[in-house]
């Protein structure tokens, strides 16, 4: 199809193709101006002609009815040429300008799932390690004593005054070695009771017996004090001192 630039008339040669059966925006390259140019229109069925069937003449009636031929027909006038102008420019339809302010998906990272793995495990042991050091805080400080954890403050505040040390004979003829007396707790705030280190000691200071003494209670009030006592059976005749200390201080507090 011939295809004319409302503006300067230049005209084009263009494919039906090119424009297609909906149409579409072209471009003149002479003076750039753009318009829309409309699909070409299909073309139009023409219905078959009737076949007659002629009647037959004889030779003479035919040639002496014969109309004179027909002239031949003039050729057409050949198409107009387009113009020496460059090919036509088709415009494609302009992309939807960027919007950065425009709504778009929330990004979604991609999931990780051994390092989701990882951060699990390692508060799994957290956790464990924490409820490890609870328990032995709380119900068997002597143990973590044993295994070599220090749990209790490098020096209590607490303080034992112990009784005299009694001992007597029992009737199956064992000796009973008795022990009592008293932690109190001299500071402002409540303290944790640790376990009591009983050590018998002979002449020379060297250790002989000892055994630890539970306190009746883990926990002292400030300024509260709590009674303990306990026995032993058949400790060794040598012993001549007894010191009492709490489990996990270097320190002794001589009776």
């Amino acid at each position: 199809m011939i295809l004319e630039c409302p503006e300067c008339r230049a005209r084009y040669l263009v494919p039906d193709s090119a424009i297609g059966t909906t149409g579409r925006t072209v471009r003149c390259a002479n003076c750039r101006h753009s318009w829309y140019q409309d699909a070409p229109p299909l073309p139009e069925r023409t219905p078959p002609a009737e076949v007659t069937s002629p009647s037959v003449d004889t030779p003479e009636e035919a040639i002496a009815g014969a109309p004179p031929p027909a002239p031949p027909p003039a050729p057409a006038p050949p198409p107009p040429s387009p113009s020496p102008h460059p090919a036509m420019v088709i415009e494609e339809p302009d992309p939807a300008p960027y919007d950065a302010f425009a709504h778009r998906a929330p990004f979604r990272p991609t999931r990780n799932t051994n390092r989701i793995r990882t951060i699990a495990s390692i508060a799994a042991g957290l956790l464990m390690l924490a409820a490890v050091a609870v328990i032995l805080w709380t119900t068997a400080p002597g143990l973590a004593e044993k295994i070599g954890l220090s749990i209790g403050p490098a020096e209590l505040p607490l303080r034992i005054v112990d009784n005299p040390i009694e001992r007597r004979k029992m009737a199956n003829g064992s000796e009973l070695f008795a022990v009592s007396g008293q932690v109190t707790n001299p500071s402002s705030q409540r303290q944790r009771v640790p376990d009591i280190r009983a050590d018998l000691r002979d002449a020379q200071g060297k250790i002989v017996f000892s055994w630890t003494i539970t306190p009746p209670q883990r926990s002292l009030a400030p300024n509260a004090a709590i009674d303990f006592n306990s026995a032993q059976v058949d400790v060794p005749a040598t012993s001549k001192r007894l010191d009492l200390s709490f489990v996990g201080e270097d320190r002794d507090t001589a009776g």
